[in-house]
Order: structure tokens, then sequence, then C-alpha cells
């Protein structure tokens, strides 16, 4: 018997939770259900977090959430809880299989067959912003070696668990060398650990196009956080609907299994919802505690029941479709069918499953770092970067120059276009010249005739070589 904890949620989710237990415990699940509240009543009574240290303190305590939608209330101020989650528990990866049910659920990809594995829990979803001039704001993109081997590593012991042949990496390194650059990199070390899986890389753009038009030709893709949010939902709906998938948050120590749409409050109390994306989060939790013979009963049931043509309203189809039922009555269709298989559907089989090999992340010898310049980040509203240029060259420190002007990154000094343009937001970049080591004392030299020049500098960032090599991006067309 395995505790978990349970949040019915908002909308809907109260609805589709009732529905997805009732299948689980009529399958003979081995569960023991203790509930907790977050969500929309939680945000309107002043915890802004959506959730209380109690309700913290059991999901720690049972390590497995099985979690409905919520609502997190319009308006500044309410964190979302979804994200809040996967980085307090620590879970670093996400799984989304994304299945097409041809000909019983409406698809132009009849053979689609893939799982999104996306990381949960840096890239740009770090959430670090910063306005740093009246025309300019920024956002970290951190992406660490950690979180790269974590998340690639999970993907190819997925696929050797679950019979997969290929797995495919989409990064934009020809762009950010350096962050997705890391990625690919990671991901070409790991995959000569597993000679027996298949790996590729893509371009995300490219790979996304691919993926639309022939999602047949991939098996698991793995990538960085923000592209794996926006094409896992792609990916959920031409397999035919987001309302039929759902989604694994797997950690170290915790885990966390959802459907992967929204609370539908306006959908709410009509009993007209489809459980199946969270009953799909329910499956693979129930792989996840070991109960896999329990998953293998409940998802055959399912697919026999899709087959059959109950169908909620959201894939019902004149034609396909021979019942239109509410969620109960789905549920129910579900719990009939159990012990039985669907025929043209392929049935699935979780016997056999192998334990996924998943080291905690040792980390390695640090390299020799050496300081060798700085970029200097500069508030001016001028235009012309030649006139900037004869501001801050007298800043520059004795032993060092300023060698590049960069605006929102393009190179617009030395040698710059006038067509190109520019805001006010400037990267000063300062060199060391004729051997000389650069040193921390310069940067503070540089500050202090900033600050007497009224030069308004907004931020530093230190030029790093690690083993001699060179850790920061070039400017563009340099």
């Amino acid at each position: 018997m395995t505790k978990i904890t349970v949040a019915k949620g908002d909308g809907i989710g109260p609805e589709i939770m009732d529905a997805t237990l009732d299948i689980l415990m009529a399958a003979g699940a081995r569960i023991e259900v203790e509930e907790i509240e977050v969500g929309e009543k939680v945000y309107l009574a002043g915890n802004t977090s959506g959730i209380s240290s109690d309700s913290w303190d059991i999901i720690r305590r049972n390590k497995v959430f099985l979690k409905a939608p919520i609502t997190t209330p319009q308006g500044g101020g309410y964190k979302s809880l979804n994200v809040t989650t996967r980085k307090f528990l620590g879970l670093y990866a996400n799984v989304r299989p994304c299945r097409s049910l041809h000909p019983f659920v409406s698809t132009k990809h009849p053979v689609m067959d893939i799982v999104i594995i996306r990381e949960n829990e840096e890239d740009l979803y770090a959430g670090i912003e910063h306005q740093q001039t009246d025309e300019v704001v920024q956002c970290l993109k951190l992406i660490s070696r950690p979180g790269c081997e974590k998340i690639v590593r999970y993907a190819f012991e997925y696929a050797k668990q679950q019979n997969r042949k290929k797995v495919t990496c989409f990064t934009k390194d020809n762009i950010m060398k350096q962050t997705d650059g890391l990625f690919h990199q990671v991901f070409d070390e790991i995959a000569k650990e597993y000679p027996e899986i298949e790996n590729e890389h893509w371009i995300i753009d490219i790979g996304a196009a691919k993926m639309a038009d022939t999602p047949e030709a991939f098996d698991v893709i793995v990538m960085p956080n923000l592209y794996g949010d926006v094409l896992s939902d792609v990916a959920a709906q031409i397999t035919g609907s987001v309302g039929l998938a759902g989604s694994a948050n797997i950690g170290e120590e915790c885990a966390m299994f959802e459907a992967i749409h929204g609370s539908a409050p306006r959908r709410a109390g009509q009993n007209v919802a489809n459980p199946s994306g969270l009953l799909q989060g329910a499956i693979m939790m129930l792989n996840h505690i070991g109960q896999s013979p329990v998953a293998e009963k409940v998802q055959n049931a399912w697919l026999k029941t899709l087959e059959d043509g109950i169908h909620t309203y959201d894939i019902y189809k004149e034609g396909t479709s021979k019942q239109k039922v509410g969620t109960k009555e789905f549920a129910q269709a579900v719990i009939k069918n159990l012990g039985q298989k669907p025929s043209v559907l392929k049935p699935v089989s979780y016997s056999g499953h192998t334990t996924m090999n998943l080291p905690k992340y040792k980390r390695k010898a640090p390299a020799r770092k050496q300081l060798v310049g700085v970029d200097v980040f500069v508030h001016w509203s001028g235009t012309d970067p030649n006139e900037l240029a004869q501001k801050v060259k007298n800043l520059a420190p004795e032993g060092t120059q300023l060698s590049m002007i960069t605006n929102r990154g393009i190179k617009v000094w030395p040698d710059g276009f006038k067509e190109t343009f520019c805001t006010d937001h400037w990267r000063c970049r300062f060199k060391p010249v004729n051997g000389t080591p650069f040193q921390k004392s310069h940067i503070v030299n540089l500050l202090q005739q900033s600050m007497q020049q009224q030069i308004d500098t907004i931020k530093l960032e230190n030029l790093y070589e690690f083993d001699g090599v060179a850790k920061y991006s070039l400017g563009q067309g340099q």
C-alpha cells in the first residue's frame, strides 16, 4: 500500500479527480489517499503561493503527488503553483507521452507516438528579470551542467526502460553557443554511454517544424525548459487533443502527476469534463510506484473505451463516436472494460520494464578559471556609438582598452554600420593589452572612473577562460 497526496484542485478538478480515483480503486490500485487543499481558495485566503506549509509537509512526507488542475487568480502577486512545486521539490524531469489514437480520435498524424522529456527547473524559467534602461528589459537564461546531465540521462534511461529506439535533442546552439551549447555538449557526452540507442540533434526551429509535419520521425525528444513547454503542448494537440494528455514531473525524491490542461471553470459542475488527461497522469504514477500491472490494466481499459466509441463531448465526432457521455459515465465505462484490451489500437504492456539507473550528480574537478576582461553595460540615450566610444575609452585603466561596443548584441563599434538601429542599452567590452594580466582591481577602477565621468553603468559581466577556452560570446558581426 502506497500513501499518495491528492489535490482535487479547482474548476473541473474535483470531478475528474473523483472519476480517476474511482477507476484506480476499481482496478485494484494499492494506494491510500491523503487529500490537501491547494489552488484558488488558498490564494484568495491570502496565501500568494496557493499552498499552505502543512500541505507542503504532507507532500514531502508522502513523496507522490497526484494533482488536478488549479485556478491561479488573475492579477499580480500570485505565483504559479506548478512552477513552485517543480522547483521546490526538485522535479527536474517533465515527461509527456503523446500517442495518436487514430481512427477513434481525430488527428492528422495517425502514426504518432513520441515522448517529450523537458528540463523542468532552469533555463529562462529561472524567472530572473530586470529592467535596466528606459527601453530594455533582460531575462537571464541559466543552464547548468547538473541540470543538463540529469535531464539527458533521464531521457536515455527512459528510452532504455520503455524499449524506445532513439533519443533526439532539440536546442538553438547555433545562436546560444554557451547555454544551449552546453546542453548539446552534455547530450553528446551521455549518448556515448548508450550505444544501443540511436541519438541525433536538431536545431529547435527546423526540429519543431519536422515534429509538427512528420512526428513519426521521432521517438523520445529531450530539450531545455522553454522549448519543451511549447512543443509538448504542440505535440499533445496534434496527437488529437491536449485534453487527453497526462504529465509526470520526476525528481530524485518526489514526483507529481497531473493533466496538462487547465481547470476550465466554465465547464465545472456540469459532468461533461473528460478525465482522460488526469487518468493518464495517474497511470504514469502507478508505474512510478511499482504497480505496473494495475497501470497496464487501466490503460488498456481506457483504450478499449475509446475504441468502443464512448466519448466525452470534447472528442465526440459524428460518424466515429457511438455514444456521448459525461465524466462519471466515462469513468464507469472504463471500469466496465477493466481486464479487456483494445483490438484495433495497440494494447500496452508494462511487464519486463527495468529500473532506471539515475545516479546522483557528481561535481567534476574545477577547471582552471582565468579573468580576461569585463563587459560594462551602460545606460546612454545617445545614438552614435562613436560618440559613446570617445566617452568610455577614457575609463580604461592602464594596461586595458575598450575593444568593442555592442547594442542588443550587435557590434556597433568599431566599424559599425549607420543602418543598425540602436536603443539605450550598450555593452562596452574592456580587454587587457600587451599581455597585461586582467585584474579585478581593473574593474574597480573602471567603476570609479564611470562614477566620476557620470556614466550610468547598470551591470557588469566578467569575461573568463576555463582551461584556456574563452567562455563568453562574441558580438554579432565580430
